[in-house]
């Protein structure tokens, strides 16, 4: 009866932060769509379109053996490189920004690095836990190296540093879990640290990002324009915000007000209270996954669970970061609340695995 409440409190925790998310997409949206697009819905459309479909494939999954997806793991590594290579070509990959990051099928846009995320986590979960005999091995996590080396050079080039970083933290910790060696846990860390601030002196944006960062008053019009903004939402929301539907920088003043920057929009309508409500509910959602793994009738889905409940624990707290000025701008969503049919696809989709692996613990124990 405890493991079905879990069950049941996971899936209302998921509805929850969707119907919330896709409220604040509306609020958040409804004047810059109004103004490019002459529909001020055109957001939220996107968002319960994506919520839909989630849905299905969420309650699908949940009663899709996770199992099968061992024997699929090379399959999803060869489709994610593929989409992420398409990215590249004229008339398939569309840009934004300067950023080639979407596939346009069909009228649909796809992001394939949210994608690639996941379909690292299921790799990874499969080889490690087939191989984990044999893990204290260095060539053993060759195959572990290249297929994430390939993913965020790939990811990398769009060019997405935040989702590249995302990338090698995933990598990081599925192989701790899978129980790699202390010293090749700190070969890897270093070399991964170091490239950290290579990558940032390589593109002058992101070293323009980063003097934004520690001090956006320098560059008040330009770089440090979008933090700026962030931190006067947040601000000016208190303890209980302004009111629903009434912040004043969704007039056009906050950047991607309806998905990176989507939290600052939140503190200032519901206020400090309210950001606290959604973050508890975040750290209960990430628990419940966190304790489905425990339980896990198996390694694979001990890991499976793992590396879903830290894709949204670190996408959560990267976000939350961002927009309250304690790391440098990135561009993750946050998850289940940012406009982005993708991510919420993906996202829900991952759900449902986890909560398959919850069926199969309980199908184990009667």
């Amino acid at each position: 009866m405890k493991v079905k409440t879990n069950l049941c409190l996971i899936v209302c925790l998921i509805f929850g932060l969707t119907a919330f998310g896709a409220l604040m997409v509306y609020s958040a949206s409804s004047y810059s769509a109004a103004y490019h697009f002459g529909n001020e819905y055109f957001f939220l459309y996107k968002q319960i379109f994506g919520i839909v479909l989630g849905a299905a494939l969420m309650i699908l999954l949940c009663f899709y053996d996770y199992h099968k997806l061992k024997k699929f793991k090379w399959a999803f590594v060869i489709a994610t490189i593929v989409m992420l290579v398409l990215v590249f070509i004229p008339g398939v990959g569309s840009e934004s920004y300067g950023a080639k990051r979407w596939l346009s099928i069909f009228g649909f846009s796809i992001q394939p690095s949210e994608l690639a995320k996941f379909a690292l986590v299921i790799f990874c979960a499969a080889y490690l836990s087939e191989n984990h005999q044999k893990i204290k091995s260095f060539k053993t996590l060759l195959p572990v190296l290249a297929v994430a080396g390939v993913f965020c050079l790939l990811v990398i080039l769009e060019p997405s540093m935040s989702v590249t970083m995302c990338l090698a933290f995933i990598t990081l910790f599925m192989l701790i879990i899978g129980g790699i060696s202390k010293k090749h846990t700190i070969m890897f860390s270093i070399p991964a640290a170091a490239a950290v601030p290579v990558l940032i002196a390589l593109e002058p944006y992101r070293l323009k990002r980063l003097f934004a960062f520690i001090n956006p008053w320098a560059s008040p019009q330009g770089e440090g324009f979008q933090l700026i903004q962030s931190l006067y939402s947040l601000g000016s929301g208190g303890w209980f915000g302004v009111g629903l539907f009434n912040s004043r920088q969704k007039y056009l003043f906050l950047p991607f007000a309806e998905s990176d920057f989507i939290f600052s929009v939140i503190g200032e309508e519901i206020g400090l209270i309210g950001c606290l409500i959604l973050m508890l509910a975040f750290v209960a959602l990430i628990f419940l996954l966190i304790k489905i793994a425990l339980n896990a009738p198996d390694r694979f889905g001990a890991m499976l669970a793992s590396g879903i409940a830290f894709i949204i624990a670190i996408q959560t707290i990267l976000n939350i970061a961002v927009v309250t000025g304690s790391i440098p701008p990135t561009g993750l969503p946050l998850p289940f609340i940012s406009a982005g049919s993708t991510s919420l696809l993906v996202f829900m989709s991952a759900i449902g695995v986890v909560l398959n692996v919850d069926r199969q613990s309980r199908k184990n124990k009667i």
